[in-house]
């Protein structure tokens, strides 16, 4: 525990360096084996994110379930679903006192001083990264996105931006799901899909759209390398691109898939 400890003090402290901001709302992408090896795994790193934002500032990460939840499972438990997007939000969902957006397949967990602000209102939306989700609330917030370890690939906010522009490939049918809420008791939503058929998602040139030390930071944690957007800039950078050319940030494949 004592190592553990140490380890995050240390991830704390080279986040800050990195450019994270103490008391801000954060949300984080991850990637756990890009860090090396970490004792205390998960825990550690959650702890590390928490002691770099202090008492007063938000952890979110995504909680998304869109491998078991969709067509043929259109079943959420916001107590039990598992995440699918690797060890540390899995691990974060399912820790005492964490809050979690309602949504069948893009919910997002959150703990701090405005975790509740942010997750509670998910439901009202009817797509993936709507109004009300946590993921745009960031941006709202003044917040920043966080890549630790698993570069500018994964960046579900990006998703955000391609809803208020609605390239030709984004949007497919609803679907009604049937959502657990917290205290037990049921209801039912209509949700669309995203459709990425065709198309493989390139949100990595973000990065060559954003201004170094400003608006992007870059730096080291552990054996990884961390990226932190301000998350304003991420979005306005992003609908610029997406005014430019609808489709910036996918390329074509030749066999067709559904990447979320």
């Amino acid at each position: 525990m004592l190592q553990a400890t140490r380890t995050a003090l240390r991830i704390a402290e080279e986040l800050v360096q990195a450019g994270l901001r103490p008391s801000a709302v954060i949300l984080v992408h991850s990637s756990l084996s890009k860090l090396g090896w970490v004792e205390g795994g998960a825990e550690t790193v959650i702890q590390g994110l928490r002691l770099a934002l202090g008492t007063e500032g938000t952890l979110l990460l995504p909680a998304f379930s869109y491998a078991t939840v969709g067509q043929t499972n259109p079943y959420f438990d916001v107590r039990a679903t598992p995440s699918c997007v690797g060890a540390i939000p899995e691990f974060f969902r399912q820790q005492p006192g964490i809050i979690r957006s309602i949504h069948p397949t893009h919910s997002v967990c959150g703990v701090g001083r405005l975790a509740a602000v942010l997750c509670s209102e998910h439901h009202r939306d009817n797509t993936p990264v709507g109004a009300h989700s946590p993921l745009r609330l960031v941006r709202d917030f003044c917040g920043q996105v966080v890549f630790l370890g698993c570069g500018m690939g994964p960046n579900t906010s990006m998703h955000g931006v391609e809803e208020l522009t609605r390239p030709p490939y984004l949007l497919r049918e609803f679907i009604t799901y049937h959502i657990t809420l917290a205290d037990g008791s049921h209801i039912e939503l209509p949700h669309r899909h995203h459709d990425f058929r065709g198309w493989r998602q390139r949100y990595d040139r973000l990065q060559a759209y954003l201004d170094p030390g400003s608006e992007l930071h870059i730096g080291r944690v552990l054996e990884g390398t961390v990226h932190i957007v301000e998350a304003r800039a991420l979005w306005r950078k992003a609908l610029a691109g997406y005014q430019a050319d609808p489709f910036a940030f996918v390329e074509q494949i030749d066999n067709p898939a559904n990447d979320r």
